[in-house]
């Protein structure tokens, strides 16, 4: 009788296959495309920054196709993330801004658990910052950091090699320990970033320089906390942000709102980066010095 378990087993693994493309292709065609999105008269456009910001690309793509959709009357930032990469958070910011400023599309953050470092330097570029009582918030600060395994190359007899011109040229090599020209170096590339984020966390909330540069200690506050020191703009989550933006730009009704077709890491995906780290183990040792906007 086996033959004709694995005849049956078969058709009902291809049957099963044949229903998922079906309904992955409904799903598709109901909700627009990988890389865009459909609406239905006027929306609200909803950009999802979750998780640490790594890169500006997807982010910045989504809120110029917002921009330029009619159909679209305001932009809300849904944000839930601690920051990260300080360029990609710059990149996002100056988008923001000038959808703000020079575009005049309504763009509004509503930070839902943290909104932080990075995160909070995209949301002060928004017109308006909703944040909830319990919110984490604020974070204004530069970070740098990387390990050093010089040591443990000592330890298993290993002795880098490294040949360069310019004194400064293999600055944070994790392999030796770091110079005191070097530390000098760094801080003065840190303190610039850091001048940088005071000033542009300064034009986006409207505020003097000296205000902001009195709070940018690195450390957080609440929502609640944040209210009087004018890091946000008013206490509420994400419903309270929709309701509120939609009647500001006229519509009374229910809002409908736009969000893009996320497309979800596959465990293929998952398979791919996990051969990366097999054929190149030194990946899992290697982490260069980086400039951070991140709250940890």
């Amino acid at each position: 009788m086996w033959p004709w378990f694995v005849i049956g087993g078969g058709l009902a693994l291809a049957f099963l296959v044949v229903c998922s493309v079906l309904l992955y292709s409904a799903a598709r065609s109901l909700g627009g495309s990988d890389d865009g999105f459909s609406t239905l008269g006027d929306s609200i456009g909803v950009v999802d920054i979750d998780g640490e910001i790594l890169s500006a690309e997807s982010t910045v793509d989504q809120l110029r196709k917002y921009d330029q959709d009619s159909d679209i009357k305001a932009i809300i930032l849904h944000i839930d993330s601690p920051g990260g990469a300080a360029a990609p958070s710059q990149e996002i910011y100056h988008e923001v801004l000038k959808i703000r400023d020079e575009k005049k599309k309504p763009i509004v953050a509503s930070i839902e658990s943290v909104g932080a470092s990075g995160a909070y330097y995209v949301a002060s570029a928004t017109g308006k910052i909703y944040a909830n009582q319990a919110s984490v918030v604020g974070s204004i600060g530069v970070i740098m950091e990387w390990t050093n395994y010089g040591d443990l190359l000592t330890w298993a007899k290993m002795k880098p090699e490294v040949i360069h011109a310019g004194s400064l040229k293999d600055a944070g090599d994790p392999t030796h320990a770091i110079t005191p020209e070097e530390r000098v170096y760094f801080q003065g590339l840190v303190d610039n970033m850091y001048g940088q984020f005071v000033a542009d966390v300064a034009n986006g909330r409207h505020l003097p320089a000296d205000q902001i540069k009195a709070l940018a200690t690195g450390q957080v506050w609440t929502g609640e906390q944040a209210l009087p020191l004018h890091l946000i703009d008013k206490q509420g989550g994400f419903r309270d942000a929709l309701l509120e933006t939609a009647k500001s730009v006229g519509i009374s009704d229910e809002p409908n709102v736009v969000k893009p077709t996320v497309r979800h890491k596959s465990i293929w995906d998952l398979l791919e980066n996990a051969d990366d780290l097999v054929h190149q183990p030194t990946k899992l040792l290697e982490r260069r010095p980086g400039f951070y906007f991140l709250w940890r």
